[in-house]
């Protein structure tokens, strides 16, 4: 590997993140996040995915400004189905897919607000019943 000279020109380790970097750019197309059409009986069903993705790099320089030792990189990406669109004749409908996970996820959610609601509601209940009645004034002459 060979290091950057005075000029500022990259290095080996630049260049191959960037084919990297554009290697992915590439890959992520309509046809990654449309699947194969799927032909039967005069349907045509197409899937469609959501693609996320991200990256970064670094490379760290020593007080005297010469390239250092240390560098990295990182990506990650991440496909999820969405749902498939269903064509026929003259219609095209839409058709999601459910996220089973977030359904859960959700519902746990719900679960926990509404415990934690009727804990404080019955604690409020608690409370009252245990508190003594007021006394009641009593009038001097």
């Amino acid at each position: 590997m060979q290091e950057a000279d005075d000029m500022g020109k990259p290095d080996g380790t630049q260049t191959d993140v960037l084919e990297v970097l554009r290697g992915v750019v590439d890959g992520v197309k309509a046809g990654t996040v449309f699947g194969a059409p799927v032909r039967h009986k005069g349907i045509t069903v197409l899937p469609v995915a959501r693609i996320r993705g991200g990256g970064g790099g670094g490379r760290g320089d020593n007080s005297n400004g010469r390239a250092a030792d240390g560098s990295g990189g990182g990506l990650g990406l991440s496909a999820r189905p969405v749902g498939v669109y269903v064509i026929g004749d003259d219609t095209v409908t839409w058709s999601p897919a459910v996220d089973v996970t977030k359904v859960i996820l959700g519902g746990q959610l719900v679960g926990i607000v509404a415990l934690l609601t009727l804990r404080t509601l019955f604690k409020m209940i608690r409370d009252r019943r245990q508190q003594p009645p007021p006394e009641e004034p009593t009038m001097t002459e």
